[in-house]
């Protein structure tokens, strides 16, 4: 049986219940302090291609997008 969850400790005490279940072999640990990134995806991305090089994109996405309606 394979459940994977993702879950935040809101209680310090309940890591120490977390570490007894898995030396009891009812759970596994994967990883510990994982952080969460709250990053934009518009933010990791920007700067990836030049201002001319989107500006073809955004005008190809256009006419692909007028293509398609006009079906």
């Amino acid at each position: 049986m394979e459940n994977t969850m993702l879950i935040q400790i809101t209680n310090q005490n309940a890591i120490g219940l977390i570490h007894e279940l898995e030396e009891l072999h009812l759970i596994k640990v994967l990883k510990e302090n994982v952080v969460v990134s709250t990053n934009k995806l518009s933010n990791k991305y920007k700067g990836i291609i030049s201002k001319e090089d989107g500006e073809k994109l955004n005008d190809h996405i256009k006419q692909m997008r007028s293509e398609w309606n006009s079906i």
